[in-house]
C-alpha cells in the first residue's frame, strides 16, 4: 500500500473479503499515518518508498492523490511489482503513456482502479440486456456533485491535482466510454469559485455510438443516478450510481424490470478480486478496464480541463 488516507481504509475493508490476498507492507508520504494504519490492518510499516519496494511483495496499490500516481506507478513497476492505481491513473495522457510503456517493457500488470464495472449489479445489467435488449445505447447522462466536503479536503488542492473533473469525472467518463465507445468530440464549461481548481464542471461528449451529458462538482448538492438510453428502452442506475446496487429498465413496450444486487465489504473487493485473478493467471492487462479504456478516460479529462482552463504545474 502506497498512501494511507481515506480510500486506503475502504480498500482494506474490501481486501478483507478477498481470499488469498493480504496487506504485507505500507508506506505514506505522511509518516504519521503509517503506524496507525498498520496497527489497525497489519503489515510492515515502512519508513521509505524504497524500503516498501524492496520487500518480497506481488503488487502495490497506489492510494495517493493524482499528482503522484505516475511517479509511484513507474517506481513500483521498475521494482518488479504489479500495480493497481487509484483513478484517475495519472494527471494527463502523456503521463499515462509513460506508465504503460514501463509496464509493457517490464511485462507487468497495470490496472486503473475503476470500481463500477465490477459490482454485481453492473454485471447483471449487462447480462440482462444480452437476452432482453433495449437496442444499442445512444445516450448517457450521469453525474455527481458533493457539497459536504470539509474545506481542507485534498480534493480542493491544486498542488495535488484536485478539482471536480479530476476527482469525480473519471467515473462519468468511464460510463460514457463503456456504453458509447471512443469519444469523437467534447464541449465543456466549468467555474472555479475563487479556488485554483474547478468547483463545478459540465461537459457533453460525442462518441462513435451516441452522446453523453455529464456533470461533476463540489459546491452544489447533486448526488445522482445515471441514465443509459437505447431505441427500445432505458436503464436507470439509481443513486449512488458509482456504487451501484439498484437499477430499473423501462422498455418501450411498457415492461419495467427492477434489478437489485446488494454488495458486501464496501464494494472494492470485487475490483481487488479481479486484479488478483489477473496476477494469478499471468495477464498483463484487464479486459474490463483495458489500457485503451484508461487512455480514453484520461483523454476525456484532459480535453475537459483544457476547455475550462485548468492546467497543473509542469503541463
Amino acid at each position: 500500500m502506497i498512501g494511507c488516507g481515506r480510500i486506503s481504509h475502504r480498500f482494506m475493508q474490501g481486501l478483507a473479503a478477498v481470499e488469498g490476498a493480504e496487506l504485507t507492507a505500507a508506506w505514506s508520504r505522511r509518516s504519521e499515518n503509517i503506524e496507525e494504519f498498520t496497527a489497525k490492518y497489519g503489515g510492515k510499516a515502512c519508513s521509505s518508498l524504497e524500503e516498501l519496494l524492496s520487500r518480497d511483495i506481488d503488487a502495490v496499490y497506489i492510494a495517493t492523490l493524482p499528482d503522484s500516481h505516475a511517479h509511484y506507478s513507474i517506481a513500483a513497476l521498475n521494482a518488479g511489482k504489479h500495480v493497481l492505481c487509484e483513478k484517475p491513473a495519472t494527471v494527463n495522457l502523456g503521463q499515462l503513456d509513460e506508465v504503460l510503456a514501463v509496464a509493457k517493457a517490464r511485462n507487468l500488470l497495470f490496472m486503473e482502479g475503476m470500481k463500477p464495472p465490477f459490482f454485481p449489479l453492473y454485471q447483471k445489467i449487462k447480462d440482462h440486456l444480452k437476452t432482453d435488449p433495449m437496442g444499442p445505447a445512444g445516450y448517457v447522462r450521469a453525474g455527481s456533485s458533493v457539497a459536504d466536503l470539509a474545506h481542507d479536503h485534498p480534493n480542493f488542492s491544486y498542488q495535488l491535482a484536485g478539482g471536480a473533473i479530476m476527482q469525480i469525472a473519471p467515473y462519468e467518463a468511464f460510463l460514457a466510454l463503456d456504453w458509447l465507445g471512443p469519444m469523437t468530440g467534447l464541449q465543456a464549461m466549468g467555474r472555479f469559485s475563487g479556488l485554483e481548481v474547478d468547483m463545478f464542471s459540465i461537459f457533453q461528449t460525442q462518441h462513435n455510438d451516441g452522446y453523453s451529458q455529464l456533470y461533476c462538482g463540489f459546491d452544489l448538492h447533486g448526488r445522482g443516478d445515471a441514465l443509459i438510453s437505447g431505441p427500445l428502452g432505458y436503464v436507470t442506475i439509481h443513486k449512488n450510481w458509482w456504487n451501484p446496487v439498484k437499477a430499473t429498465i423501462n422498455y418501450l413496450d411498457g415492461r419495467v424490470i427492477e434489478l437489485d444486487e446488494p454488495i458486501i465489504a464496501g464494494g472494492l473487493n470485487y475490483e481487488i478480486d479481479h486484479f488478483c485473478g489477473l496476477i494469478r493467471s499471468g495477464q498483463m492487462e484487464s479486459l474490463i478496464i483495458p489500457h485503451e479504456l484508461s487512455r480514453g478516460m484520461m483523454g476525456m479529462l484532459d480535453e475537459a480541463r483544457r476547455q475550462v482552463g485548468l492546467r497543473f504545474e509542469g503541463e
